[in-house]
């Protein structure tokens, strides 16, 4: 017993050891099982948004304060437009992708490949160029209705939308071949990198730092990013698809990707109803605020996001492959690296709110109780990992849209009713509350229609 005691003593001390550290962080990252590519990509997606969202918390304490809170208020309810818009406007091509990418190299068929690779982006960027064209064509015409401060900043929002469009279907194409920098560099690196340097140089040179001002800095790096972005996923795709003739199916293509189309719909509208009926129903500087600490509690829903883009492609895969097994232990597995993360960021987050809102100013304080509900929210969806993306992928987006149709409906509700006397706790009640029910019924429409179950606490066995 005390030779069997001794020699577990030594490979616990040889594990724990500089060289078996390094031994088994380069066994993990030479791993080329579905699992450790899912979960490398879902790490550096985390870092990627992390770091983002430090160059965006620094941006935007600055912003604060240049802009003073109305002015920042008013640059948040628009860019949170750009947002859901942009989003939007893409008509579900962005991920599609991630269905059609897989399902294209599953079949051997290039031409179909090459064909969506160029045609889904330029039928992508028409689309949200007529949006875009429409916006400012009803802005022309009911700009009036509208106050002053609001009709400018508006109307660069518009030109922000083909370029945000046109990354957001490259992230698409570059997840599907786990290119995770390419896929989220661009949007979240670059992006606010060029923003915060333009409304730094605008305020060093003597420009009033306002809402305008802020959203011109927007549509430029929109626009640079996108393009930085273009240049080098052609690059990589040149190496990994053989030059030939492409074969466009844009009707095919619209007529999958408009029911993601309507599940990203409400998806979105459920995620920005909070701030946008806050806005109009309390003003622009408890929108500042309730940003503010929505931004802080960014880490918690950076988790759910990293996990999501590296498994909506496999879901895809293992579905087209009819491979149940791998379909029913990969799903167990992104629940888990879903929901342990997030509880602990929530945590850390919540014992260090007051702090981070600090950084704003003493007025964002008050924030710091809604971050308490609306974390309620981000755990009860981080508890269920993304079951969205396996319904979407799996032909199941109809019941996906639905669900989340009635969470929006109730999120509207509660927010009419909850915002007028409690201000942004209401809001941050009607999300909790929203969030909590669209978890619950993405998990019972998966059980019933595809017969998997979510126990993440049950040893996934993923290989």
């Amino acid at each position: 017993m005390g030779s069997e005691e001794a020699q577990m003593g030594r490979g616990a001390k040889t594990l724990l050891s500089p060289a078996g550290i390094t031994a088994r962080v380069r066994s993990f990252l030479l791993d080329r099982s579905d699992a450790s590519i899912a979960q490398r990509m879902a790490g550096a997606a985390f870092l990627i948004r992390v770091l983002s969202a430090g160059i965006a918390y620094v941006s935007q304490v600055l912003m604060a304060r240049w802009m003073g809170g109305s002015e920042f208020g008013i640059y948040v309810s628009v860019w949170v437009w750009v947002l859901l818009i942009g989003h939007l406007a893409n008509a579900g091509f962005a991920s599609a992708a991630q269905r059609f990418v897989p399902v294209y190299a599953e079949r051997g068929d290039q031409d179909g490949l090459r064909g969506f690779l160029g045609g889904g982006r330029r039928l992508g960027v028409i689309i949200a160029t007529a949006v875009a064209v429409i916006g400012l064509v009803i802005l022309w015409q009911f700009g009036h209705l509208l106050t002053g401060a609001m009709v400018m900043p508006l109307a660069l929002a518009a030109l922000c939308l083909p370029m945000f469009v046109l990354t957001d279907i490259q992230d698409g194409i570059a997840r599907s071949w786990n290119w995770t920098d390419l896929a989220l560099g661009p949007p979240y690196l670059i992006r606010p990198v060029i923003l915060l340097g333009c409304m730094a140089a605008g305020h060093v040179a003597g420009f009033a730092s306002t809402a305008v001002t802020a959203m011109a800095c927007a549509v430029v790096a929109t626009w640079l990013a996108a393009m930085i972005q273009f240049v080098l996923l052609n690059r990589r795709l040149a190496v990994k698809v053989a030059a030939g003739p492409g074969r466009a199916e844009p009707m095919f293509w619209l007529k999958t990707s408009l029911p993601i189309f309507l599940v990203e719909t409400f998806y979105l509208a459920l995620t920005y109803t909070d701030v946008i009926l806050l806005k109009y129903l309390r003003g622009p500087e408890e929108v500042a605020v309730y940003w503010a600490a929505v931004k802080t509690l960014a880490l918690v829903a950076f988790v759910y996001f990293a996990v999501a883009a590296a498994a909506a492609h496999r879901f895809s895969e293992y579905h087209v492959a009819g491979d149940r097994q791998k379909l029913a232990d990969f799903l167990r597995a992104s629940i888990r690296w879903t929901f342990f993360p997030s509880l602990a960021a929530t945590i850390l987050i919540l014992a260090l709110g007051k702090p981070f809102l600090m950084m704003f100013g003493p007025d964002y304080v008050k924030g710091y109780p809604a971050m308490f509900v609306v974390s309620v929210g981000l755990l009860a969806r981080a508890a269920v990992g993304p079951v969205e993306r396996l319904l979407t992928m799996s032909g199941h987006q109809t019941a996906c849209a639905l669900i989340y149709g009635v969470a929006f409906a109730v999120a509207v509700i509660l927010c009419l009713l909850l915002i007028p006397p409690l201000g942004m706790m209401g809001a941050a009640i009607a999300t909790a509350v929203a969030l909590t029910l669209e978890s619950v019924l993405l998990i019972w429409v998966t059980t019933a229609r595809l017969g998997l179950s979510a126990r993440f606490w049950a040893k996934p066995a993923v290989a």
